[in-house]
């Protein structure tokens, strides 16, 4: 497995950025398709302005809590929020609520998506499916998946460019007259956009937003640099890394952008490999990458609420003998709870979620995080840092 503690620090914090982005969801291509193919020729762009925005953010607020020391998201708010922190820290609670809510049931969306298409199965069982065995492994798993869950991710992406490369290549007529078309004004299947500059503009900072709102799981990792150069250079990787992959995914699907069979699909990935070379095996391939993918997004943010809830009814009891003695009960409560209510959430199906829920992310990141921070930039963003 890969071990992020052996990696120069600037690569380590860019290979979690990395990997807070480009999971199960992102593989299946319905992110790609929501955000930027839908919005026509416009899509070779944006990408770019969306990851341009992301690391601009990203380093603004990790530079902050480098400069305070404030290592996790609450101490950064209160910090970093002063006089308004009574309104803007309880803000980015309801963000980091809406974040873990809204990712696990994509990830339900995602693996129940990817199994009917594989298995025909109703949508309903399939979600289920990928909820049972979530909820396991949250249980008594958790640590596996954790450790696993950056290998994941660069399997993932591995998995992604094995199909992607070999799709270009033997399509580039499709995606060159893709592109023509788009050019002319004909929009991918199923597009209901308008196709003009601003609205692919306007999508392409939501898109910026919502992935912003993970910013808060960022300032641990900033605490074993030793100086700002270190976190410039982070950033400079994860925007050079970030781009170049997605602007690689988004070529790849063009070559199916205008394929009738688009629009009954919700992973349009899984449309390309079908419709593209060596089916036979990357089907399979990636398919088991998506989904073990959803699973590793969805264990990991059931798994941080349910830490988050029992250490705060653990942290009100009197005796801690019995509160440890109904560690494991109330565990598994709160798991069982947040899993059926994220179940609940993904039967909206993933192509709703993905455009609607993390558009609604979004705008309140927008005003949770991002619009403090320009102020704040303007205000105060030269103050010197402080001595480490």
């Amino acid at each position: 497995m890969i071990d992020k503690n052996k990696m120069p620090l600037a690569i380590g914090i860019a290979f979690v950025a990395f990997t807070t982005q480009f999971g199960g969801g992102f593989a299946s291509g319905a992110q790609l398709y929501q955000y930027f193919i839908n919005y026509g020729i416009w899509a070779l762009f944006m990408p770019i302005i969306a990851q341009a925005l992301l690391a601009l953010f990203f380093w603004y607020g990790l530079r902050f809590a480098f400069r305070n020391k404030t290592y996790n998201y609450r101490s950064f708010s209160d910090s970093f929020y002063g006089k308004y922190r009574h309104i803007f820290s309880n803000l980015y609670e309801v963000v980091y609520i809406m974040l873990i809510c809204l990712a696990p049931a994509v990830a339900f969306a995602t693996g129940g998506s990817t199994l009917n298409i594989l298995t025909g199965l109703p949508y309903f069982v399939c979600t289920f499916l990928i909820g049972v065995f979530i909820f396991v492994i949250a249980m008594y798993g958790t640590d596996i998946v954790r450790k696993a869950a950056s290998t994941l991710s660069v399997m993932i992406i591995i998995g992604l460019l094995v199909v992607l490369v070999p799709n270009i290549i033997a399509q580039w007529d499709t995606i060159v007259n893709t592109i023509a078309r788009l050019g002319e004004g004909i929009l991918p299947v199923g597009s209901k956009e308008s196709g003009s500059f601003l609205s692919a503009l306007w999508t392409s900072v939501v898109y910026a937003l919502f992935q912003l709102a993970s910013v808060g799981l960022m300032y641990q990792h900033v605490k074993p640099l030793t100086d700002e150069k270190q976190l410039n250079l982070s950033m400079i990787y994860t925007f050079i890394v970030n781009t170049v992959c997605m602007v690689i995914s988004v070529f790849g699907l063009l070559a199916v952008a205008h394929n009738e069979e688009l629009a009954k699909t919700a992973v349009p990935m899984l449309l390309l490999v079908q419709k593209g070379v060596g089916a036979a095996v990357l089907m399979p391939i990636i398919s088991i990458l998506i989904i073990l993918g959803a699973v590793s997004t969805g264990v990991n943010m059931i798994a941080g609420l349910v830490t988050r809830v029992v250490d705060a009814l653990e942290h009100r009891d009197n005796d801690q003998k019995a509160s440890a003695s109904k560690h494991m009960k109330r565990s598994i409560a709160v798991s069982l709870v947040f899993t059926v209510m994220t179940f609940c959430i993904s039967q909206f199906g993933l192509l709703p979620l993905v455009k609607v829920g993390y558009s609604y992310l979004g705008y309140a990141t927008l005003i949770a995080v991002a619009i403090p921070f320009i102020v704040h930039a303007v205000f105060s963003g030269n103050k010197p840092a402080q001595k480490n």
